[in-house]
């Protein structure tokens, strides 16, 4: 009888936490689309880069990006869904709900919402490629990921409560796992099996490990996915009982001088926006491939294709993937987490665009860090050709990012936002623009936002004079109009009609 009524209490509880999380369609939707997008628009350039970084390249990368699409999202989701209703399930805890029946009810959310992204991841796989001569691996490698995410993702929201430290900490081990992982490079590295999906990913795509068989390397992934269940479990266990509520800080009430202020109080995120560049071109550096590539640049008006020896150009290429991310979030989450005050303060007699000058203030200091800390480090494995025209073309990239991110949050909330804050810059500039994938961007990677600033970068960084000044017009357009869209949505959400709107949102739930 006791056991039959504790499932029947679990089973509620996700009912419950599904319906919340039902409320923001628009969360549901970007759960099956980004990974679709992910696995469709990535594989095939991602193969590329294996094959260019020393790894197999080829089918077993576009296999495993169905993995790492699903991973994602589950990390994410997962994330949200422990931080946002904290108080709530400390009250339940409160009133007599047990942890652990608690826990698990999240838990199985969780792995339901990553199941709905690891089909979609799937399916879209299956169109694209198929799912190879072993299709049972490849579901079964899909669902370890999207559970050893799942508990990262569990792990951070019940340790990081800032959702910018979150996200970019979940965003920094997901770059580490993947790109430094053994598709990318060389599978038998050793450095490389401490990374939470090392064994999952070589058993998944049938790939020899070289440090055991087949077995071992599923044993070592199944021992993965347990151990870290278990760490989450234990710990969200222990938050639950433990955590004492807090009084909120509230918002920013003065500009600038106040908005700087409350950001300096964040001492994790401007360590993550230092970190996370530095970490992501040092490894870049260090496991680039002895060889030549070719690339297209611009020299005295001609289009030429020219040959460079990678070890000296990789690590110039990468750091805008980091500084986009990172100011993308940046712009996300300050909007996100300012609204409700920014809204009491119009009311209250301060001027919108005062108040958006602050807020836009506060966002720049920070996508600046990030570029600041990733030329610092660049410029000890790279040496630009026009060091002035590569700083203007790395800083218009994080302030056009940050901007976005501005535009993601009230648009797409919380979730969404992480999501399309991830895969916008990670396809724009990680693979549409890269040097490294194409020699000249495709047609339709002319249209992204990061396509004028990137020809800036590349023609700074690989000859002697400048002659992208079409690319810098078009960098310059695309600031200018996310500037005017900027401002437009702010007015729209500081008038009566965006307060209904925004109490609305509010009332939907955390995750809208």
């Amino acid at each position: 009888m006791t056991v039959a009524v504790t499932a029947s209490t679990t089973g509620l509880l996700v009912r419950r936490f599904l319906a919340e999380a039902a409320r923001t369609p628009v969360n549901l939707l970007t759960l099956v689309l980004v990974p679709v997008v992910f696995v469709v628009v990535a594989a095939g350039p991602l193969a590329d880069a294996a094959e260019l970084l020393g790894g197999p390249g080829g089918p077993a990368v576009q296999t495993a990006t169905a993995g790492w699409a699903a991973g994602f999202i589950a990390a994410i989701g997962m994330y949200f869904q422990i931080r946002e209703a904290r108080a709530a399930d400390r009250r339940l805890v409160q009133a007599g709900l047990a942890p652990a029946r608690l826990v698990t009810a999240r838990m199985a959310t969780g792995l339901l919402l990553a199941l709905v992204a690891a089909t979609a991841a799937l399916v879209a796989l299956a169109i694209r490629t198929g799912l190879g001569d072993e299709p049972g691996r490849v579901l079964a490698g899909t669902l370890i990921f999207a559970v050893i995410y799942l508990a990262i993702g569990a792990l951070t929201g019940a340790l990081v409560r800032g959702p910018v430290n979150g996200t970019v900490l979940v965003l920094f081990v997901w770059i580490l796992d993947v790109f430094f992982g053994p598709l990318l490079g060389a599978a038998d590295r050793p450095a490389t099996r401490v990374l939470p999906t090392h064994f999952v990913t070589l058993w998944m795509v049938d790939l020899p490990s070289g440090h055991g068989s087949r077995i071992d390397d599923l044993g070592w992934a199944l021992t993965w996915a347990v151990a870290a269940l278990v760490t989450a479990w234990a710990v969200i266990i222990t938050a639950s009982r433990t955590a004492r509520s807090r009084r909120s800080r509230g918002q920013l009430s003065t500009g600038v001088r106040m908005g700087l202020r409350e950001a300096a109080r964040n001492r994790v995120l401007w360590a993550l926006l230092i970190a996370v560049p530095v970490v992501f071109v040092l490894l870049a550096v260090a496991t680039t491939p002895a060889e030549s590539t070719t690339i297209s640049v611009r020299e005295h008006g001609r289009t030429l294709m020219s040959q460079f020896w990678l070890p000296d150009v990789h690590g110039g290429t990468m750091a805008p993937i980091a500084i986009a991310s990172l100011a993308a979030l940046a712009g996300l989450f300050t909007v996100l987490d300012a609204r409700t005050g920014d809204r009491r303060l119009a009311l209250a007699g301060f001027r919108p665009l005062s108040l958006l000058t602050a807020r836009l203030a506060v966002i720049a200091l920070g996508a600046l860090v990030a570029t600041a800390a990733s030329l610092v480090v660049t410029a000890t494995v790279f040496d630009a050709r026009q060091w002035g025209w590569y700083l203007a073309a790395s800083t218009l990239i994080a302030l056009t990012y940050a901007l976005i991110g501005v535009l993601l949050g009230p648009l797409f909330g919380r979730v969404g936002g992480v999501l399309i804050a991830f895969l916008l810059p990670f396809i724009d500039l990680g693979i549409e623009q890269s040097p490294m994938l194409h020699p000249t961007p495709p047609d339709w990677a002319h249209a992204l936002p990061g396509y004028g600033a990137g020809r800036v970068l590349t023609d700074a960084a690989l000859t002697p004079d400048f002659d992208e000044t079409g690319a810098l017009l078009i960098a310059l357009a695309w600031f200018a109009g996310l500037t005017l869209a900027v401002t437009l949505l702010f007015r729209s959400t500081m008038s009566p009609t965006g307060a209904t709107r925004l109490a609305a949102g509010t009332a939907r739930g955390p995750s809208a």
